[in-house]
């Protein structure tokens, strides 16, 4: 099964977001991809509170939303929107994920669970609860591409949520991305590669790139990664459309060489001597 990766340099504008959304969406469909995956703040990147405030609306008013949707049912393609800042009920924020089906038909939702609250040896500094509410529920949802397993950017850090996706039925995990370029130099492919690892699952990641219009700088290297590690695809820093092929055997010759949910037991208690 073909699955595509979009790397964007997503920026202040939604409109013109969402262009590069749906001109990606149609040539993912037409390159024979059965599924896009897109990056964390597809439709929005702008650290400029008051400004970005003004395009931040409710899930039914958002208008990159439903323009993917339409081209989703357009072109007869699943989309995994990686994330969208939407506006909650009780007027928080959410950094919310998407998986959109064939017909445009929302198939589920994914809040991120951890907020990237750090100061940065470089001098930056991220606040994301300053404005963000986190979210109380893991996702797996069935997609032409297998079970999919829901993460967003730094969810990346923490293993258990995979492990929790993975026990749950995941045989593929998406980790959409905007990684700072510190961080990513650092620790991008080492994390993705054991989250794979750990899990015998793939992992897809599809990242924001480049300097963005509100000044920050992110990593790119959008990755699909397999059960055994080993990076099947990279995109390194240009934007654009990354293809890569998901074979659900090579779940099954993982899992049956070492057999980790299997083996894999509760933490009892810890006990400090």
């Amino acid at each position: 099964m073909k699955a595509a990766l979009l790397q964007m340099t997503a920026g202040i504008d939604p409109v013109a977001n969402a262009a590069t959304l749906v001109d990606a969406t149609v040539r993912a469909a037409g390159e024979g991809a059965a599924m896009l995956f897109t990056p964390e703040m597809a439709g929005l990147i702008d650290r400029d509170r008051d400004r970005a405030g003004r395009h931040i609306v409710a899930e039914d008013e958002d208008p990159v939303l439903s323009e993917v949707r339409e081209a989703a049912a357009t072109s007869g393609i699943w989309v995994h929107l990686g994330s969208l800042a939407i506006r909650r009920e009780d007027g928080r924020l959410a950094n919310r994920g998407f998986v959109i089906d064939f017909d445009g038909a929302i198939r589920a939702r994914y809040d991120k669970l951890h907020l990237f609250d750090v100061d940065l040896p470089t001098g930056e500094r991220w606040r994301e609860s300053a404005s963000y509410a986190p979210g109380e529920t893991a996702v797996v949802v069935d997609t032409p591409v297998g079970a999919l397993g829901l993460t967003i950017c730094y969810d990346l850090r923490f293993p258990a949520l995979f492990s929790a996706l993975a026990q749950a039925g995941a045989t593929v995990i998406a980790v959409p991305a905007a990684f700072t370029r510190p961080t990513g130099s650092a620790h991008w492919h080492t994390l993705l590669r054991a989250r794979a690892i750990e899990n015998a699952a793939f992992v897809l990641a599809a990242a924001q790139t480049g300097i963005h219009a509100d000044g920050r700088a992110t990593f790119g290297h959008s990755l699909g990664i397999d059960p055994w590690g080993e990076v099947i695809v990279e995109m390194v820093e240009a934007p654009g459309l990354g293809f890569v092929e998901l074979d659900p055997e090579r779940i099954d010759a993982v899992r049956g060489r070492i057999p980790v949910l299997d083996h894999a037991r509760a933490i009892p208690r810890v006990v400090r001597a």
